[in-house]
């Protein structure tokens, strides 16, 4: 039995990984350690005497070497939490962030008062969008698209673990090209990254995310021309569209959908006071 305590175990990772140079090692040290070993946060505070086993030291040894190596602590424990549903991550799916929770709010907005409202969310990845929908509002229906198989597989099973596979459906479709069905709701937090920028982003994204849920194009902006082009056929003549966007995209995007006839609603920042979201109806 190893004489180390979870005291003990919470400083050596936290100094290792500063020494490997992540900025927020104190907080990967700790998330990482009660993700694997079923701890809560608060645990370092009330049990730091607790005793770790020669096996416990093993796997976070496996996992510290992973983070060192830019791994995310959130696919290394293979899942993550968002809108307070608990998500299971794959290879091909985007990790879902808290600033997108912005978008799940504004889409709430755009349902209150609709009965048995149709969703469809595109590259729906781990259904986060969705699901977070779905939780919420009790008589909602949602389709997931994503081009990924791996995705909406799932996808489908963060559904079934949380209860919610009887409302959600998923489609392989690049795009609106295989759905035909109107919607209440049009959400999507697609790829808008330019694709020269892509090498310059942080190793822990560039490595890790799935380039499908990064690349937007050479200007950021394909998926949005695909979702403009085709949103007039799948709204609803009521409907709505909530679109997450990159920082600096409020105004381009805005125009892509005031020339395929949609006017924007709302632009909403997040906590950081960046432009986050985008919500749009028919003119007129």
């Amino acid at each position: 039995m190893s004489e180390k305590t979870l005291s003990d175990l919470l400083l050596a990772v936290r100094r290792r990984f500063a020494d490997a140079g992540l900025e927020e090692a104190g907080s990967d040290a700790r998330h990482l350690i009660a993700g694997l070993l079923g701890l809560s946060q608060t645990d370092f505070l009330t049990r730091p005497d607790r005793p770790v086993t020669e096996d416990e030291e093993r796997l976070i040894e496996a996992a510290v070497r992973r983070r060192i190596g830019r791994e995310p602590v959130h696919r290394i424990l293979g899942r993550r939490e968002f809108y307070g549903l608990e998500l299971a991550l794959s290879p091909e799916t985007l990790e879902p962030r808290p600033d997108t929770e912005v978008l799940v709010e504004e889409a709430l907005a755009c349902l209150a008062g609709r009965a048995h409202p149709r969703i469809v969310d595109f590259g729906t990845g781990t259904g986060a969008i969705a699901l977070a929908l779905l939780s919420e509002c009790q008589d909602a229906r949602a389709l997931g698209i994503d081009l990924s198989e791996e995705a909406l597989e799932t996808a489908m099973a963060n559904a079934k673990r949380l209860g919610l596979s009887e409302r959600f459906s998923v489609r392989r479709s690049d795009w609106g090209d295989a759905v035909d069905e109107r919607f209440d709701l049009i959400v999507s937090n697609p790829p808008y990254i330019a694709s020269a920028v892509i090498e310059e982003l942080s190793p822990d994204v560039r490595l890790f995310d799935p380039m499908l849920a990064l690349d937007g194009g050479a200007d950021g902006l394909d998926a949005y021309r695909a979702l403009a082009a085709q949103a007039d056929r799948l709204l609803k003549p009521d409907g709505r569209i909530a679109l997450e966007i990159g920082y600096d995209q409020r105004e381009s995007v805005t125009d892509l959908f005031g020339r395929a006839g949609f006017a924007c609603l709302r632009a909403v920042r997040d906590l950081g006071g960046n432009d986050r979201v985008l919500v749009f109806a028919r003119q007129g």
